[in-house]
């Protein structure tokens, strides 16, 4: 057969592939618009499940949001509740005093000092838990597992009266403690809430001992993810524990730390409760304030300048969580 018969050949048989329904440009004629048209009625299912999360959203949480932005930028008080009257219009008056003519920079600064801090102990006292509770025995990890959820269950308000009442002044069993330990009386009638350095010690304490339940259960669930084939040929390589878990086992662990991270930060920057409660037992509120009591205490007379307090919370917020959440998107695209 000559050169040209078997080209001839060739570009029909190629042409009977392309005219088949089932293959090349044909094909994706057939199936493009049936494909477009189940996209779009999955689309319209996907929106009308989410359409009522949605709407419950927007009405609980975006209207807020944008009223308290509103708000933000006018005089708005007491008085315009009272009366029925509309505020004036002042701009950036608000913010301007937020930063100049209050106590809120020194209020920041401790937030997020306070954040740091319970935010490592919670998150480093966590994954330290979980890591012992995959070398604890049934039994161990079960007790273990009840003493968390014990902690995490209770109310904040509840737990801070608990603490309240072991650091209490006279009738505390820290006092009592220290006195059997140190053989004196110096420690009677000490008061632990009067100081803000001592009153800030307990208030951690509380946090954190509420806050390591939620890690050490992510991050145990997250470990058991781990394979064991690749911890084994670690262990066969003369890797150490500190060595596995960084290069073994963190890089799987990471995901969930971050996501772990982002919400700590959030919570920790916005405690209220457990503050509050201890100002009320005996703390400075002057002294002890942090974001959330803050606010609170100015709420009652200015909303205008309470909305800008709340305006620049969250927008600290969007700030400090927008890396984290950046990166675990880019992670789930990959």
């Amino acid at each position: 057969m000559s050169d040209t018969s078997t080209d001839t050949a060739t570009d029909t048989a190629t042409a009977v592939r392309a005219a088949r329904p089932g293959s090349g440009a044909a094909a994706s004629r057939v199936r493009g618009p049936r494909e477009k048209a189940r996209a779009r009625r999955e689309a319209r299912g996907g929106w009308s499940l989410l359409g009522p999360s949605v709407i419950i959203l927007g009405v609980m949480v975006g209207y807020p949001a944008v009223l308290m932005v509103i708000q933000s930028f006018t005089d708005y008080s007491v008085k315009n509740k009272v009366q029925g009257t509309l505020p004036d219009f002042v701009g950036f008056d608000n913010y301007l005093e937020v930063f100049t003519q209050s106590d809120f920079p020194a209020v920041l600064v401790r937030s997020l000092a306070l954040m740091v801090a319970m935010t490592v102990l919670i998150i480093g006292l966590g994954v330290l838990v979980a890591v012992l509770m995959t070398r604890l025995g049934r039994g161990w990890r079960i007790t273990v597992s009840v003493g968390l959820l014990l902690a995490w269950a209770m109310p904040p308000l509840a737990a801070t009266t608990v603490w309240g009442w072991i650091f209490d002044t006279q009738y505390g069993l820290v006092n009592w403690a220290l006195n059997t330990l140190t053989g004196t009386d110096d420690w009677t009638n000490h008061s632990w809430l009067i100081d803000p350095m001592s009153f800030f010690f307990v208030l951690i304490i509380i946090v954190v001992w509420q806050g390591v339940p939620f890690v050490a259960f992510t991050t145990y669930a997250a470990l058991g993810q781990v394979p064991g084939e690749v911890l084994e040929a670690a262990s066969l390589d003369g890797a150490t524990g500190i060595k596995r878990f960084r290069f073994v086992v963190f890089p799987y662990l990471r995901s969930v730390l971050i996501v772990v991270l982002v919400l700590q930060v959030i919570w920790n920057l916005r405690i209220f409760t457990q503050v509050y409660a201890l100002q009320s037992r005996g703390g400075l509120a002057s002294e002890t304030n942090v974001l959330g009591t803050y606010m609170f205490r100015q709420g009652p007379g200015d909303f205008g300048f309470t909305s800008a307090i709340g305006v620049i919370m969250v927008a600290l917020l969007l700030i400090l969580s927008w890396r984290y959440v950046r990166s675990t998107l880019k992670e789930e695209e990959l």
